[in-house]
């Protein structure tokens, strides 16, 4: 966005929030973060990069220990004992944190003869008891980082080994003593340090160090200024800056709410001051921030997750990610352009907004930054060590730069930004993990999802249903990962077994997970949007869910038709794609009553007639699956065509209309 001048204000507000969060600390404090996260990149650049320093080779294992001690320690000194994010740092925190370094320490030192001797099953008892005080650290920086709600999903899942037989069908399983269920939990490679906890090693902390470093260097301010640059003038300049900005933003930090709360501080009072209501301008920036997090190449945390959760290489799951975050941007750019329509808004003044070819010229870095990154992740398959190239690049492109070069000052404030970040992250995971593992611990996994598959009758569709609702409510109350990684133990098996495709399975879990941001009655995205806006959040929350209606959509037809994931031949994909782009249009326009090229479809009982009738059109036409009304597939798709040709006609004869009265007005 702009300060009317052209310069970009939300980098600028992220950048001032980062260095007085660092600031802020103690002294002590600032060092301990600030050197803790520089050794866990150390040690994450000796491990994926293989360096063998010393001759020396780490067990994976021992590096996943060193790394969770390192930034769960962390976590005690960046929450507070009720929560919050607080800089005020009592003493019994520094006594956790001093604990959970030499516990982790402790495991990493133990890690070969761990393996030599079976303690997941066979724990000493000096084993035993560091596991128990693990246990109860892990317990205590989830409940911290990931709130209360998380904190019980995760204690009553990490206990549930012990009392498994009591529970009745069809959650009914083995039970084991509490002193054999935490030890498998803290040793195991199917818990706490199994799939989320490797994926954090692997790819997890590379790709979130580029992402603060990009925003830190400037990438935000260039990528603010080009969507600005873009389509700034057009009518509803700046609700379509804000999809683009929030978009780039979202991708980079993984997070909607931070993502609400710093780009939106500058877009939302810039939608308001050029016409667009309070409810919708916060419902954008909700709607925009969402769809940050499923947009690739970065992505947020729970891709890396799903990545090796599938055993994919991360290149995989964002190209799959690809068409279907385009058409929800699409959905939203047309329901956008329709609503600036249908109320006369103007872009922002040409003259206030940057040039492309200034913008280009400053910013090649970046542009350069990220060829250098797809490219190692595409055409060489280096998924792990990518993110590294290309923040080396960054650095030292940055050091050419005048306006975005970093101090020594800046760059302690970054590295003490990513430390609480990534020490954020393992928290959760770390709680998280030990959902997972108390599902393999009982043998519930495949029983669940058998139960699963009888109960929707051997309807797919059911299933479905019965996925998208249990997704939603997860999503309530959890993190997008948390949800997702124990949404792909209970519920991705039975979809798979009814026999959809796995890759599409899981990003229709990991959609359906996210619907929760701007969808009441929690709609934590688009209530802070709200509070920003100075509107209701209800009816922000209503507003973003009617702006947002692709994301409800677009999961059950990619899951449906995997083609729409890439996952098919070309003609099908094209084809999928074609119609999927055409029905979102329809689909877009009818929410907001205007077609673009057409007119509006006007008001009264009539014009909501034809706008359903246009909605039910795009369902057609984007339809992935026949067998209505005997119809295949793609003649559902022209039977939908010609049934947007009724309110395409009606909008045309209403524009015709008007354009007479408007000539003798004039």
């Amino acid at each position: 966005m702009s300060d009317g001048s052209g310069n970009s204000l939300s980098t600028k507000a992220i950048e001032e929030e980062i260095a007085n969060e660092a600031l802020s600390f103690p002294p002590i404090a600032r060092w301990y973060i600030g050197l803790a996260t520089v050794a866990a990149i150390a040690l994450s650049i000796q491990q994926l990069f293989n360096l063998r320093i010393g001759g020396y080779a780490m067990l994976e294992g021992m590096y996943l220990y060193l790394l969770a001690g390192i930034f769960l320690s962390v976590t005690f000194l960046g929450f507070r004992i009720t929560g919050r994010r607080s800089t005020d740092i009592p003493g019994y925190d520094w006594l956790l944190c001093g604990a959970t370094l030499f516990v982790g320490g402790y495991f990493a030192v133990t890690t070969d003869e761990s393996l030599n001797n079976g303690w997941e099953y066979a724990t000493p008892e000096t084993a035993t008891w560091f596991s128990i005080v693990f246990y109860a650290l892990i317990l205590e920086g989830t409940r911290r980082a990931g709130g209360h709600v998380l904190f019980a999903v995760v204690l009553v899942f990490s206990l549930y080994p012990t009392f498994a037989e009591s529970v009745p069908d069809p959650l009914s399983g083995f039970t084991q003593p509490f002193s054999d269920v935490i030890p498998f939990f803290m040793i195991s490679s199917e818990a706490s340090f199994g799939i989320p906890m490797q994926a954090f090693g692997t790819l997890v902390i590379g790709f979130i160090l580029f992402g603060a470093v990009l925003q830190y260097t400037g990438g935000g301010r260039f990528f603010n200024d080009l969507a600005m640059a873009l389509v700034g003038q057009y009518r509803g300049g700046a609700g379509k800056v804000s999809i683009f900005a929030s978009g780039f933003m979202g991708s980079m930090s993984g997070s909607v709410i931070s993502n609400v709360l710093t780009t939106g501080a500058v877009s939302i009072p810039a939608m308001k001051a050029s016409g667009f209501s309070a409810r919708f301008a916060a419902a954008t920036e909700a709607c925009a921030s969402t769809g940050g997090v499923l947009m690739p190449p970065i992505m947020g945390a729970t891709a890396f997750v799903m990545a090796s959760w599938l055993g994919l290489p991360y290149t995989e799951i964002m190209l799959a990610a690809a068409i279907p975050s385009a058409l929800y941007y699409f959905g939203l750019f047309v329901q956008i352009d329709a609503y600036s329509a249908r109320r006369g808004l103007m872009g922002l003044n040409r003259a206030d907004l940057p040039r492309n070819g200034d913008t280009i010229r400053d910013g090649w870095p970046y542009i350069l930054v990220f060829v250098l990154l797809i490219v190692l992740m595409t055409a060489f398959r280096w998924e792990t060590t990518a993110p590294f190239y290309a923040v080396a690049l960054l650095l030292v492109v940055n050091q050419f730069s005048r306006r975005d070069r970093f101090t020594r000052s800046g760059f302690a404030d970054m590295i003490i930004s990513v430390g609480r970040t990534l020490s954020e992250i393992v928290s959760i995971l770390l709680g998280i993990g030990m959902i997972v593992g108390a599902f393999q611990a009982t043998g519930l996994t495949g029983p669940l999802a058998n139960e699963l598959v009888h109960a929707a009758g051997s309807s797919t569709i059911m299933l479905l249903l019965m996925g998208a609702l249990t997704s939603f409510i997860f999503g309530m109350g959890m993190t997008v990962t948390a949800c997702y990684i124990f949404l792909a133990v209970v519920l991705a098996p039975a979809l798979v077994q009814a026999g959809l495709n796995e890759l599409a399975v899981h990003l229709f879990i990991l959609y359906w997970g996210m619907v929760s941001f701007i969808t009441p009655p929690v709609a934590l995205g688009a209530f802070s949007a709200a509070t920003l806006a100075g509107a209701n959040p209800m009816a922000s929350a209503w507003q973003a869910t009617r702006l947002g209606v692709v994301i409800y959509v677009i999961p059950f037809f990619f899951v449906l038709n995997p083609a729409l994931i890439g996952q098919g031949s070309m003609p099908q994909v094209a084809m999928a794609v074609t119609c999927a782009f055409l029905g979102i249009w329809f689909i877009a326009a009818g929410m907001q009553g205007y077609l673009a090229f057409v007119g509006s479809l006007g008001e009264g009982m009539v014009s909501i007639a034809m706008r359903l009738l246009l909605v039910l059109s795009g369902l057609m036409i984007a339809a992935p699956f026949g067998g209505i009304l005997g119809l295949s597939p793609i003649e559902l798709s022209l039977a939908g065509l010609f049934l947007a040709a009724l309110p395409a006609t009606f909008a045309w004869r209403l524009g015709a209309q008007a354009s007479p009265r408007k000539r003798t007005a004039d």
